[in-house]
């Protein structure tokens, strides 16, 4: 997801670093070529929050929160946070079935504005939204208004369309775009294919009951 990500906010001319806990291993950066090519630079995790106005969490759900905390506080406050993780346990469960992920971060970062955002697609259609044969809805769950528009911007960078954006509310409503995950990997299991979004369909007017 973070590669993904980073090469798609590059090449509409966005500044990206990635955090790498091998920065300078050349294995890492000749299958990095082509991000490196197109100006993302590899940097350690606390590396690339250095001086970043948005930092951007795609590391696995149940090390997230272990590897933000040893960034520390003080370097990722009052940063955006856009938390897209969702964590498993090996019995593909969630990690976090009683809140959520972007929950967490947040209680551990109360300084860092998060929003929880891109957890009910997967990597490809993250960055290529006009691949699905109709529009998906993506959402939004966070503290901070100001964060949501920023979040927000980045992602009409990536293509998503300003109406196909739903703000749910608080950062608590971040549970229901993890919990999404289940059903996105039975859905994933029955149509063998992860590649699909889904869509917020309001009733038409006129339609309802009556008592």
């Amino acid at each position: 997801m973070g590669q993904a990500l980073a090469g798609a906010w590059a090449r509409t001319g966005h500044e990206v670093a990635l955090g790498s806990r091998r920065p300078g291993d050349p294995e890492l950066l000749a299958a990095l070529g082509e991000l490196t090519g197109a100006g993302v630079r590899v940097d350690t995790p606390a590396g690339a929050v250095t001086g970043a106005d948005v930092v951007v969490n795609a590391t696995p759900g149940t090390v997230s929160v272990a590897l933000l905390d040893s960034i520390g506080a003080p370097a990722l406050a009052g940063k955006v946070l856009l938390d897209v993780g969702v964590g498993f346990l090996a019995d593909g469960s969630l990690s976090h079935p009683g809140i959520s992920l972007g929950e967490e971060i947040q209680r551990v970062l109360p300084e860092t504005r998060v929003v929880k955002s891109l957890a009910t697609v997967d990597r490809e259609l993250m960055v290529a939204p006009d691949s699905l044969e109709g529009p998906a809805t993506i959402f939004l769950s966070g503290e901070d208004a100001g964060a949501k528009d920023v979040v927000s911007g980045l992602l009409r960078d990536l293509g998503w369309s300003a109406d196909s954006l739903l703000d749910l509310g608080g950062i608590e409503t971040a549970r229901g775009q993890e919990h999404y995950a289940l059903l996105f990997m039975a859905i994933a299991r029955s149509t063998g294919d992860h590649g699909f979004g889904i869509r917020v369909v309001p009733r038409g007017k006129g339609t309802g009951s009556t008592s």
